[in-house]
This record gives structure tokens, C-alpha cells and sequence, in this order.
């Protein structure tokens, strides 16, 4: 295997996704290595809200964008399991930092300072991860299925899910609809 982490990029479903879970999907990659890849749909509404959820794990969110703000469907793997990526870093009992402004947490501590008003600036959360063994993704991107490109936290947070996955097709500077989803030579 390479030295080749891609880590805090985008990856990029190609429009001939045939797998429904991932078709017209844009991962966020936290983790990938010689170990395989784990990653956080970025761009697929649960339709749950996180006050919803909130309330659910009996704690309270006070009304606003936040509690609005759509739980997403992050992947299969564990499902039932909440994910939250956010900035600033912070202490918390569960965090894997990404960048050097970006973790994903599992802990219940950052929802019970989000709850209290003193969790991160920025946050989003999915419920269940995309995961790869080790050298599954690298194959899946050698047979056309991904595109990757470098991560920007204002898509991640900024923008709405429905308007995610565009944002990320505009960082290639090219659209991938225009591209072949065969693999051979011209």
C-alpha cells in the first residue's frame, strides 16, 4: 500500500453509482489508511432533526438553526450509533481529530455541552458510517466509482444537504457527468 491517506477529502460518487446506498452520495473521509477507510455521508437527510434526537437521548436543544439542522444518514455501519463532526477540536472522551480544526466525536459528552451551550461552533451529525476494509476504497476509485477532492469545511457546515454534493463537484472544475464510467483505454 502507499503513503496515500485521504483523509479529510471529499469522495465523490460517480453518476453510475449502481450501489442505492451510495448513488449520488458525498462522503466525508475522517479516517484512511493500510486499515481501510471509515467515512460520514454528508449530503442524505435521515429526516430526524436533531432536536428530535435530542430529545430522544433526554437531553434538550433550544430552538434554532441547530435544532432544525437535519441528523444525517452518515452509512450502513452501525446505524444506530451517532457521529458528530464539528470544529473547533475540543477535549472530548471520544474524538478522532481529522485536520487540525476537524473531529469526529462519538462520546455523549460534546451532545451534553451542545445541549448546555458551550459544544463546538460548528457541527454536524449523522447516525451509522461508511467504512471500507483495507484496500476495498482504493479498488472502488480504480474501477471509476469515487472522484476525490480535497475537503472544505464550508460545505460540510454552510451549506444545506441538498446543495453538498454540487459544492464538491464544483471544487474539480469539471463536470463528472461528462466523464465515461467504463474503465479501458481510449
Amino acid at each position: 500500500m502507499s503513503d496515500l491517506t485521504l483523509s479529510h477529502h471529499f469522495l465523490i460518487a460517480m453518476p453510475n453509482m449502481a450501489d442505492p446506498l451510495f448513488a449520488k452520495s458525498l462522503v466525508y473521509l475522517c479516517d484512511h489508511g493500510d486499515h481501510g477507510a471509515m467515512g460520514m455521508i454528508i449530503n442524505k437527510p435521515s429526516g430526524i432533526s436533531m432536536a428530535k434526537l435530542f430529545s430522544q437521548i433526554e437531553l434538550t436543544l433550544d430552538a434554532g438553526a441547530l435544532a432544525d439542522a437535519p441528523v444525517l444518514f452518515g452509512g450502513p455501519v452501525q446505524p444506530e450509533r451517532g457521529f458528530v463532526l464539528h470544529e473547533p477540536l475540543g477535549d472530548w472522551q471520544s474524538s478522532l481529530h481529522i485536520s487540525d480544526s476537524l473531529a469526529l466525536t462519538t462520546s455523549r459528552d460534546v451532545l451534553q455541552a451542545v445541549s448546555e451551550g458551550i459544544g463546538p461552533v460548528r457541527l454536524t451529525m449523522s447516525l451509522g458510517y461508511a467504512g471500507w476494509e483495507a484496500g476495498q476504497l482504493e479498488q472502488e476509485i480504480a474501477q471509476n466509482a469515487w472522484l476525490t477532492v480535497a475537503a472544505d469545511s464550508k460545505i460540510i457546515f454552510d451549506l444545506p444537504p441538498e446543495a453538498r454534493y454540487a459544492a464538491a463537484i464544483a471544487l474539480l472544475g469539471f463536470d463528472p457527468a461528462l466523464l465515461s464510467g467504463d474503465v479501458g483505454h481510449a
